[in-house]
C-alpha cells in the first residue's frame, strides 16, 4: 500500500470523527431575534453579522434590519454582532426565547482590527507577535487604486511588481523578482502558487472585489506555521462567507490607459472594462451558496526598452553589431564572426584576406516585442462555494476558483500568458476549533509561449544562422575591401562600422517584416508549434494538498495550544515544454509537513509568550525544522513585541527539474541528474568571467591573449542544490496614544540567510584553454580555435554551450536588514492621514557569478489623505507614493530601475437609494511613465469610473 494510499485513508477517518463529534448530543434550543440599528441615525442596518461564540452558525440582519437565529444550545450564551465600520458588540443571552434589540456605535478608534494569520488564531491586530497588516471592506471600498489587489502596495513593508496590467507579484524585505518564490500567497487557505510557475499568479484566479472580505499581509519568515516558501512573507486573501454576506452585488469599471503613448506605444488613449457580479443565499442557516463571475479587458502595458545588453561587446565602434536589446527577440541568436574565417565557403571566395573578419560579436536582426507579444489582456474569473452547516458546531464547504486570460509575464524571458487558466477545487470540514482542508490546483498553459523564442524561430524558419551569418560574413569583406582596405588587413573602426552596416543589409535581404502576411504566417505557425520546434508551451501540472489543524481551547484553559500537518505533491505534466517530462519520465515531489504552536499570559496578564517549531521533509533534501519564539508585553494602549523567527524555502519545481532551452542557455535544475546528464563542469568558465573576457577582446586584444584568456575562471563543480534558510530577528512597537487617534507602528528586522539559494550560469568550450593543458606543440593551435568559440553562445537545442542552474552559496551568510514605521491619525471631522516608510537593504555583497535577486529599493514612501464621509454622501482618498532608484538583478536582464514618484486619488458618492456607489479615480493620475522591474513593461496612468451595487449597503 502507498504511503498517499494511507495518508489519504486516515485523513478520511479523521474527517469522519470530526463530524461525528461535530453533533454532539444536546437537543436543546434557543431562539433570539432582534432588530438591530445605527445607534447615530436610527436606521436599520442591514447585513450585520451575529455569530455565536464558540461556534460556527449564525445569520444576518435583513432588509428590514430584524433577526432570527435557533442555536442547539441551553442558556446562557454569548452573541457577537459585528459589521466594519462598527463596534463588535458580545451580548450574553439568558433566556431560552430572548429578544436582543442591538445599537451599533460606528467605529472611529483605531486598531481594533482581529487578525488570524499572525498566529493561526483570532487576537487583536495591537498584540499581534508578529508585524501585520490588515486591509478590511472599507480600505478595499475607498482604495484609490484601479483594483484591490494594486492597492495591497499602500501597506507597511510591502514591494508590489507588475509585469503585465492584470498581473502583479507582492513581497517583502527584499529578494524581489517578478516569479516570487519567497512569498506565500493564500486565498481561502489555499495556496495560489502555480505548480510549474512556483510562485502566486497575483489576483489572475483570486476573489473580485465584491467578494473580498479582507487582506492580512505578514512580511517576514513565517515557515513555524505555514511551511516551505513562507520565506518573505504571507499574504492572505478571505472571500465572503455566503452565510454572513448574502444578496446580490454588482461592479462596472470603466478606464482609459495609454495616455500620451512613448515611442512604440499606442497613440491614443486605449479602452479598459471590468465588470463583476455576486450573489449568495442562506436557507434557514443550515445551507448557503455563492456564485461569482467577473471579467476584464484592457490593451496591456507594453515592453519598449531598447537598452542593449551587450554593450561591453561594442569595441570602438559607433555601435554594437552583437546588440542584445532589452525588448527585442531574435537578436540573441549571435556570432562571433572571425571564427569564420576558415569556414569552406568564405575560404574559397576569400581565401587569406579572410583574415581581415573581426573578432566581432554580431547578432541577428530581432524584432521588437510589440510584433510578437499579446498584449490583449484579459482575465476572466468564476467562483463558486456550497456551504452546509453540519451541525450549530461544524460546517462543510467546497470551493471552486477559476481563472482565465491573457497577460505578460517576465522571467527568464518574456512570456506571453496566451488564455493561460488555473482551476482549484477545495474541499473544507471546519468549526471553531478545527479544520481539515483538501484542495488540488491545476493549471493549463492554454496558448502561452516565449515571446524571445518566437522571435529565434521566426528568424531561423526564414533563414538558417549558418546562411544567415555565413552572408553577413561575406558582404562584410566585400565591403571592406571596395574602401580600399587592404586584403588580410581590419582596416578602420569607421570603414568596420560601414561594413557592418553593409553586411547587415544585405544578410536581411528578403527579411520577413512585422504587418507583412509572411511574417503573421509564420508567427501563427511557431506559435503553434511546441517547444522546441516552435515557443508554445504544454502544461498542465497540478498540485494536490491536504492540510488540517486543531486548537485545544476547549479541552486546555491554562494555555493555548494548536497543532496542524499538510500533505502535498507536485505533479509536472510540461510535456517537455518545460521540464524533461517527456513520454514514460514522470516527475512528482512530496512534501510533508507538522507544527504545534503554545502560548502562556504571565506578569498579570501583560506579558504573552508564543513559541512554535515545525518539521517539514521534501522528497529530494533533507527535514527542516523550524522555530518561532516571540513576546508581546502590553501595558495599556502600548505593545511591545520580541521575535525570533525561522523560515526556509525549497528549491522550485523549476529550480529541481527545469530543462528548457531559453535561447541565450540551457536552464537546467540544480538536482545532481540534471548537471551529470550535461557534463556541464567538462572544460566549462563562469559566464561572467567569459562576458569579462568578451569585453578584453571587444578593446582589441587577441582572444588568445594571455591578458584576456587570463580573465578565464574555470568552474570544475558547484554546491549540491539544498533548501535555503533564514533566521530573522525582529523588535517592534506598537500604540495607541493622542486618546487613541493617533496608532503607531515600528519595527526593525535583521536577517541571516544560509545557504542561500542562487543561479549561476556557465559556459563550456570544446577544448582546454589554459596554457599547459595540452602538450606545447598542441597549445598554440587548440588555444587559437577555442578561445574565440567561448565568444559565442551556441542556441542549437542539444548543442548549448551556456547553461544556467541553480545552486546555494555556502561560503558565507547573506545578511540583509530594514526598518518600516507606519502613522494612522484620526483628525476631527472623520478626516484620517496617514503613511509610512520602509528602509530594506542588503548587507552583504554576493560576487558577480551570482544573482544577488535584492530587487528592492532602499527606501519608499506611501502617504494617504482621505474622508470617507465628507459628507453623508461623499468620500474621497488620495495616495503618494515614492521609492528610490535600486538596481535590478535577474536571469532576464540586469540593470537599474530609476525612483518613481505616483499619485492615486478617488472620490465617491452614494447612491443610497440605489444601494449603489460611484466612484471617479485614477492610478498614477500624473501620468509618470515609469517601470518597477528592469525589463519590465512602461507604466503610465490609469482613469477609470465605476459603480457598485450592493442589495445590503446601508
Amino acid at each position: 500500500m502507498s504511503n498517499f494510499t494511507i495518508k489519504a485513508r486516515t485523513s478520511v477517518f479523521l474527517l469522519t470523527f470530526l463530524v461525528s463529534l461535530s453533533f454532539g448530543s444536546a437537543i436543546a434550543q434557543t431562539i433570539v431575534s432582534g432588530t438591530i440599528t445605527d445607534a447615530n441615525t436610527k436606521e436599520t442596518l442591514v447585513g450585520v453579522n451575529i455569530l455565536v461564540k464558540g461556534k460556527v452558525i449564525g445569520t444576518i440582519s435583513d432588509l428590514s434590519g430584524e433577526y432570527s437565529l435557533n442555536i442547539n444550545q441551553d442558556p446562557p450564551l454569548t452573541l457577537v454582532f459585528s459589521m466594519v465600520g462598527f463596534t463588535k458588540q458580545e451580548i450574553e443571552v439568558t433566556s431560552a426565547q430572548a429578544t436582543v434589540n442591538v445599537q451599533m456605535v460606528e467605529s472611529s478608534i483605531l486598531g481594533q482590527e482581529v487578525v488570524v494569520s499572525a498566529s493561526r488564531m483570532e487576537e487583536s491586530i495591537l498584540k499581534s507577535p508578529v508585524s501585520i497588516e490588515k486591509m478590511d471592506i472599507l480600505s478595499i471600498r475607498e482604495s484609490p487604486a484601479d483594483t484591490y489587489y494594486k492597492g495591497i502596495a499602500n501597506l507597511k513593508g510591502v514591494d508590489v511588481t507588475t509585469s503585465s496590467i492584470n498581473f502583479q507579484i507582492v513581497n517583502a524585505r527584499g529578494f524581489n523578482s517578478t516569479g516570487n518564490t519567497r512569498f506565500v500567497q493564500l486565498t481561502d487557505g489555499m495556496d495560489t502558487q502555480a505548480p510549474a510557475l512556483n510562485f502566486p499568479i497575483g489576483n489572475l484566479n483570486g476573489p473580485s472585489e465584491l467578494d473580498v472580505e479582507s487582506v492580512e499581509f505578514i512580511p517576514g519568515a513565517s515557515s513555524a506555521l505555514y511551511g516551505p516558501n513562507a520565506f518573505n512573507g504571507i499574504l492572505l486573501v478571505n472571500s465572503k462567507s455566503p452565510f454572513e454576506y448574502q444578496g446580490l452585488s454588482a461592479f462596472y469599471k470603466q478606464g482609459v490607459n495609454h495616455i500620451n503613448g512613448q515611442a512604440g506605444e499606442p497613440t491614443s488613449p486605449q479602452p479598459m472594462y471590468e465588470a463583476s457580479i455576486r450573489y449568495a443565499k442562506a436557507f434557514n442557516n443550515k445551507f448557503a451558496f455563492k456564485i461569482n463571475a467577473s471579467y476584464m479587458q484592457a490593451t496591456d502595458w507594453y515592453g519598449t526598452d531598447q537598452t542593449d545588453l551587450n554593450v561591453e561587446g561594442q569595441g570602438d565602434l559607433p555601435f554594437n553589431p552583437g546588440a542584445n536589446r532589452v525588448h527585442v527577440f531574435g537578436d540573441e541568436v549571435s556570432n562571433n564572426i572571425g571564427l569564420l574565417r576558415n569556414v569552406a565557403a568564405i575560404q574559397q571566395a576569400f581565401g587569406a584576406a579572410a583574415n581581415s573578419l573581426p573578432d566581432q560579436i554580431v547578432s541577428r536582426t530581432g524584432y521588437d516585442e510589440v510584433n510578437l507579444v499579446d498584449y490583449n489582456a484579459t482575465n476572466l474569473k468564476l467562483n463558486g462555494a456550497l456551504h452546509y452547516r453540519i451541525s450549530d458546531n461544524s460546517e462543510l464547504s467546497y470551493t471552486m476558483n477559476y481563472g482565465a486570460g491573457t497577460s505578460v509575464y517576465t522571467g527568464a524571458q518574456r512570456y506571453s500568458l496566451s488564455n493561460f487558466s488555473i482551476i482549484q477545487h477545495k474541499l473544507e470540514l471546519k468549526g471553531d476549533n478545527y479544520f481539515v482542508r483538501g484542495y488540488t490546483t491545476i493549471e493549463n498553459s492554454g496558448d502561452s509561449y516565449i515571446a524571445d523564442l518566437t522571435g529565434v524561430v521566426i528568424n531561423d524558419t526564414w533563414k538558417s544562422n549558418t546562411a544567415w551569418f555565413g552572408q553577413y560574413a561575406g558582404a562584410y569583406l566585400q565591403n571592406l575591401f571596395g574602401q580600399g582596405v587592404t586584403p588580410g588587413q581590419m582596416g578602420t573602426s569607421a570603414q568596420q562600422a560601414t561594413a557592418h552596416q553593409f553586411a547587415r543589409g544585405a544578410a536581411d535581404t528578403g527579411r520577413l517584416m512585422p504587418g507583412t502576411p509572411e511574417f503573421e504566417a509564420a508567427k501563427t505557425a511557431v506559435r503553434s508549434e511546441v517547444i522546441p520546434s516552435g515557443s508554445l508551451f504544454d502544461d498542465q501540472s497540478r498540485m494536490n494538498m491536504l492540510e488540517g489543524q486543531y486548537n485545544f481551547k476547549n479541552e486546555i484553559d491554562f494555555m493555548e495550544l494548536q497543532v496542524g500537518g499538510s500533505y502535498r505533491v507536485y505533479d509536472l505534466r510540461s510535456n517537455g515544454t518545460i521540464f524533461a517530462d517527456v513520454e514514460g519520465n514522470e516527475i512528482t515531489i512530496q512534501e510533508f509537513g507538522a507544527f504545534a504552536q503554545g502560548a502562556k499570559t504571565v506578569l498579570d496578564d501583560k506579558l504573552k509568550l508564543t513559541g512554535s517549531i515545525r518539521y517539514d521533509k521534501n522528497e529530494n533534501f533533507n527535514g527542516q525544522v523550524n522555530p518561532r519564539i516571540s513576546g508581546v508585553y502590553s501595558q495599556g494602549n502600548n505593545n511591545i513585541r520580541v521575535s525570533y523567527q525561522t523560515g526556509f524555502r525549497n528549491p522550485t519545481t523549476q529550480g529541481q527539474h527545469i530543462d528548457l532551452n531559453v535561447v541565450s542557455s540551457r536552464l537546467i535544475g540544480g538536482l545532481p541528474y540534471y548537471r551529470e546528464k550535461y557534463d556541464i563542469f567538462n572544460n566549462a568558465y563562469s559566464l561572467a568571467s567569459v562576458n569579462n573576457y568578451v569585453a578584453a577582446v571587444g578593446t582589441g586584444l587577441s582572444p588568445v591573449d594571455p591578458r584576456a584568456t587570463g580573465l578565464l575562471e574555470q568552474i570544475t563543480s558547484l554546491p549540491e542544490l539544498r533548501p535555503e534558510r533564514v533566521q530573522s530577528f525582529e523588535i517592534g512597537y506598537k500604540s495607541l496614544l493622542a486618546t487613541n487617534r493617533l496608532l503607531i507602528d515600528v519595527a526593525y528586522y535583521y536577517n541571516i540567510y544560509n545557504d542561500f539559494i542562487t543561479q549561476t550560469s556557465v559556459r563550456k568550450a570544446p577544448g582546454p584553454i589554459f596554457p599547459g593543458a595540452l602538450p606545447n606543440t598542441d597549445e598554440g593551435a587548440i588555444n587559437a580555435i577555442n578561445a574565440p568559440t567561448l565568444l559565442t553562445p551556441i542556441t542549437t537545442p542539444g548543442q548549448e554551450n551556456t547553461f544556467q542552474t541553480y545552486t546555494n552559496i555556502v561560503d558565507e551568510d547573506v545578511r540583509a536588514h530594514g526598518a518600516a514605521i507606519g502613522l494612522t491619525y484620526n483628525l476631527p471631522r472623520d478626516f484620517t492621514i496617514g503613511g509610512n516608510y520602509n528602509f530594506n537593504k542588503l548587507i552583504t555583497t554576493i560576487g558577480e557569478d551570482f544573482l544577488s535577486d535584492f530587487n528592492t529599493p532602499e527606501h519608499k514612501t506611501n502617504i494617504t489623505f482621505g474622508n470617507r464621509k465628507l459628507t453623508e454622501k461623499v468620500g474621497f482618498g488620495l495616495t503618494y507614493r515614492y521609492q528610490s532608484a535600486f538596481r535590478w538583478e535577474s536571469t532576464f536582464a540586469i540593470g537599474d530601475v530609476p525612483e518613481i514618484h505616483t499619485f492615486d486619488a478617488q472620490v465617491s458618492y452614494k447612491l443610497k437609494e440605489l444601494k449603489s456607489i460611484v466612484k471617479l479615480g485614477g492610478s498614477n493620475i500624473f501620468n509618470n511613465r515609469n517601470f518597477q522591474n528592469f525589463g519590465g513593461p512602461t507604466i503610465g496612468a490609469i482613469y477609470y469610473l465605476s459603480i457598485t451595487f450592493d442589495e445590503l449597503l446601508n
